[in-house]
């Protein structure tokens, strides 16, 4: 007796829709358990989507190009009979795991005003009703997905005042973004102490009358990283607190471990001596590991130490997140690093390794400058900014003597961190990595 079974796309965390970049099977096919069968792709990875069970394609239903969702048929296959009560495959477990522990947490920071300030009651459709970053749906029933709706609720979006471009009105993830952005180029007279910005709107500028021109549409990172910054950059106060630090010993350390590293395979660079030194510093000042709660009325101090990079690819930056740095060496830290990094630039890093940071590392070090003004990865509280080291001459009380130095930018909300406390974390940095026999204290 034929046991046709259907294979549908499973949960693919906060993504109304993605793309089918390559069907790996055709009809005829004999397949295994976890034989990947489609590649999709997110804003920010592709997935390999496994058999859930052993047989036969009998259809195939997507072609490569299309989008699909979850719960989209991907195929029909004539099943084993010993597939027939299958349990979900050890890959299908971990897809399901990875999206589990993405989905965002219940209070989120709300878009119309900075937790702590309760924002003006709504005058128009157009404003979103957040009560302590909580979202009050009260426009009556949305029609969403559940993943739509746990995007909506990360940015603190009231669905019922978002406007549906899907069938029957659907709200879809395009559209919350779109509200978001509106939003953000609104002023805001609460946000700002009762004070109007008065921003006016961008102009529409027609560029092809000063000359010839390309037009290149952003990569899926940057229109949502973008978004992302813009509500940072507005949401907190930023304080930038710069350092100027001695590494010279660290850095005659580093090299001198260069060979051991490269026996085990490891590149070893100063991001790992930077994020044992900041996790250090976690420990010392917590207020730098907390997060202010969505009513702003407290903080969430953090009992772990996890420490995002920020990562270079070629559709711009994301930042993965090394967990329990503080329990770690520096070679299994660099060679997490180097993972990670790899995943990034391959787009198969999982939203699950770019979540739960304590705090965030961004070096650009490896292509120049001396400082910047980085800016926070809400709800992280700080971030450190890394330039490029260089000789210069240092006064030890009796001479000039060439010391390696390396410039340090923390950025941290001053909400929750004055300056007193910035400089304190600065001067602790600088005292640690001057001297790396302070981390074993």
């Amino acid at each position: 007796m034929s046991n046709i079974k259907e294979v549908r796309v499973p949960d693919i965390g906060n993504f109304p829709e993605v793309d089918v970049i390559e069907v790996l099977v055709k009809e005829g096919d004999v397949v295994k358990v976890e034989d990947s069968l489609v590649t999709l792709e997110s804003d920010k990875a592709t997935m390999d989507i496994p058999a859930p069970f052993a047989g036969k394609v009998k259809a195939v239903r997507l072609k490569a190009g299309e989008k699909a969702a979850e719960g989209t048929l991907i195929l029909t296959m004539e099943a084993e009979e010993s597939a027939s009560a299958a349990v979900p495959s050890k890959a299908a477990q971990a897809v399901s795991d990875a999206v589990a522990e993405s989905k965002p947490a219940p209070q989120p920071v709300a878009v119309s005003a900075p937790p702590g300030q309760t924002p003006p009651a709504p005058q128009s459709p157009s404003v979103p009703l957040v009560r302590g970053g909580a979202v009050a749906e009260s426009g009556g029933k949305v029609h969403a997905s559940p993943s739509v709706r746990a995007f909506a609720r990360e940015l603190g979006v009231d669905l019922s005042l978002v406007n549906g471009s899907g069938p029957k009105r659907r709200v879809l993830k395009e559209d919350v973004q779109a509200f978001v952005k509106a939003e953000l180029a609104k002023p805001r007279g609460g946000a700002t102490g009762g004070l109007s910005l008065g921003l006016a709107a961008m102009p529409a500028v027609d560029f092809t009358r000063f000359g010839l021109v390309e037009v290149k549409p952003l990569s899926k990172i940057k229109k949502i990283s973008g978004a992302n910054l813009h509500r940072n950059w507005v949401a907190a106060p930023h304080v930038t607190q710069f350092e100027e630090v001695d590494i010279t010993e660290l850095e005659v350390f580093r090299k001198g471990m260069l060979d051991e590293a490269g026996k085990q395979g490891v590149k070893l660079t100063l991001l790992p001596f930077l994020m044992k030194a900041v996790a250090a510093g976690l420990k010392t000042y917590p207020e730098f590991n907390a997060s202010l709660s969505a009513d702003g009325e407290s903080l969430v101090m953090k009992q772990y130490f996890h420490i995002g990079f920020a990562a270079d690819t070629p559709d711009g930056l994301v930042v993965p997140v090394i967990r329990d740095v503080d329990q770690k060496g520096l070679l299994d830290i660099a060679r997490e690093l180097g993972t990670l990094s790899a995943k990034a630039r391959e787009k198969k890093i999982s939203p699950a390794e770019m979540q739960g940071g304590s705090m965030s590392i961004s070096s650009l070090g490896g292509i120049g400058g001396t400082y910047f003004t980085p800016i926070l990865n809400l709800p992280e509280v700080a971030i450190l900014g890394v330039s490029r080291s260089s000789m210069k001459p240092v006064w030890n009380g009796k001479e000039f003597v060439p010391r390696l130095m390396l410039p340090l930018s923390l950025s941290y909300d001053h909400r929750v961190i004055d300056g007193a406390l910035g400089a304190r974390m600065t001067s602790f940095l600088s005292a640690v990595l001057s001297d790396v026999r302070r981390l074993l204290l």
